[in-house]
């Protein structure tokens, strides 16, 4: 009941702070609109000609399927991604070793590009949902990786000799000390590989898929069809807005309560 209220209390804040994002939003509904003027709607239908396609396409049932099975990969590949790289990058930043070890690991794995993966990804998982998910995992791992381990290097040596002269419980230790600091990094770096993973998914599914988004993309652009691939772009983003914003954002809020005690 307590943590209800905590929560109830702090909706107002959070969304009076959602203005800046709706604003930003609003101005890039402005600069389509103007662009959709320049170019014509053969190039650019406006905003509302690709809402009224994604109404008539949730309306009539075809979009969530596709929706339903781009969502579910991102997310695979970006949940796997999220555990495994926090967790290998937190050990890597413990030890200057680990972590000189890790660097050029880390750099071929942010260089080589995403279609390259999608295409050792196809020799090795075929067409099904494999593919799509290791390639999510492979492009969102070192982001994550990276933010950990920033976090884990760059804890104060003195707060950590004082755990240990006080004798601080490692549980205690971990909760009270490490993990306060190192969220301050791993949630930029989820963010920025949740994002990733909304376009390297859809990249894996018009290239190497049937069904999804990435495929409805496919038919529309061999339909020559603007409208629908703007409406299908619009979904995605959506889906990705609300991840971040209603899932991701408040966890933040929640677990960063003691900035603002501090």
């Amino acid at each position: 009941m307590k943590n209800i209220s905590r929560w109830l209390a702090g909706l107002p804040a959070y969304l009076w702070s959602g203005w800046g994002a709706i604003a930003s939003l609003l101005l890039m509904l402005a600069a389509w609109e103007w662009a959709s003027g320049l170019y014509g709607e053969l190039i650019l239908p406006d905003p509302r000609s690709a809402a009224s396609t994604l109404m008539q396409m949730l309306a009539s049932g075809a979009a969530w399927p596709e929706l339903q099975v781009t969502a579910r990969r991102a997310l695979s590949g970006f949940v796997l991604a999220l555990a495994a790289g926090s967790a290998l990058g937190m050990a890597a930043g413990v030890s200057m070793t680990a972590s000189m070890m890790s660097r050029p690991i880390v750099t071929v794995l942010i260089g080589t590009p995403p279609i390259a993966w999608l295409v050792l990804a196809l020799l090795w998982f075929g067409a099904g949902d494999g593919t799509p998910v290791f390639t999510v995992f492979i492009a969102a791992f070192p982001v994550i990786f990276v933010g950990a381990m920033q976090g884990a290097r760059t804890l104060d040596g003195q707060l950590r000799e004082l755990a240990r002269t006080l004798r601080m419980p490692a549980t205690m230790r971990f909760t009270d000390l490490y993990l306060p600091h190192m969220l301050s990094y791993l949630f930029p770096a989820w963010i920025t590989a949740l994002g990733i993973s909304w376009k390297v998914v859809v990249m894996a599914e018009l290239l190497a898929s049937s069904d999804g988004v990435g495929a409805a993309l496919a038919v529309t652009r061999s339909h020559l069809d603007t409208p629908a691939t703007l409406a299908w772009i619009m979904a995605i983003v959506s889906l990705l807005l609300a991840v971040e914003y209603l899932v991701l954002e408040p966890i933040k809020r929640e677990v960063e309560r003691w900035r603002a005690a501090a």
